[in-house]
């Protein structure tokens, strides 16, 4: 059975096929080159991608990933579509699907959104759910900069509080749209905020997400 993660993975691998290697995504200063090489360098060399997250290594992940980036942009594709290694702790599918469900729904939505003629998806029900339960569980940490207080709201009302700082800003969208906002591209979000215009205006400045 298919995982909303290997699905997303197909997509995403999809979309940069189509757009190309020069295209332009939401990630700031990198083409579609540039994310097929993250992915790729995510999911086969944990001794580089820690550099994401740990400052000392960052340099490495740079050099590792700008190789990879040299790489044939058909070869760097298939890599994503194939998905990792039997070695990877992403080849198990409960890991894969925890893992990569938002990280390759964000960036699917970082190749769809940068292009000029892109129009909303749909989400069903089942999936949209799925990426509400994994914003609930990140919402701290992903508004952990936020310069407001920040709570996200589904259009049915159920809510998740990003930061409890003052003054709070509301921010109401489907679940696929508020999890973009969280992940630092609310200029491509499609949310409505509320509270004082001057705190509004911050959190759409605030580099939020990981």
């Amino acid at each position: 059975m298919s995982t909303h993660a290997q699905r997303e993975r197909l997509l995403l691998a999809d979309l940069l096929e189509t757009a190309g290697p020069n295209a332009p995504t939401l990630c700031r200063g990198w083409s579609a080159r540039d994310l097929a090489a993250h992915v790729v360098v995510r999911e086969r060399r944990s001794d580089a991608a820690a550099g994401a997250l740990f400052k000392p290594l960052a340099a490495r992940l740079e050099r590792v990933q700008a190789e990879f980036a040299a790489k044939p942009y058909e070869e760097l594709i298939q890599l994503i579509r194939t998905g990792p290694p039997r070695t990877s702790p992403f080849a198990l599918k409960q890991i894969d699907e925890a893992a990569n469900t938002v990280e390759f729904y964000v960036h699917t939505e970082d190749v769809r959104r940068a292009q000029p003629d892109w129009t909303p998806r749909e989400l069903d029900p089942v999936f949209a759910d799925a990426l509400w339960a994994r914003l609930e569980k990140m919402a701290r940490v992903l508004g952990r900069k936020a310069p407001v207080g920040v709570v996200l709201r589904r259009p049915d009302g159920r809510t998740a509080v990003g930061n409890r700082g003052v003054p709070v800003v509301t921010v109401t969208g489907e679940p696929g749209e508020l999890t973009l906002f969280a992940f630092g591209r609310q200029s491509a979000a499609r949310v409505e905020l509320e509270g004082d215009e001057v705190a509004k205006a911050k959190l759409l400045a605030a580099r939020l997400g990981l």
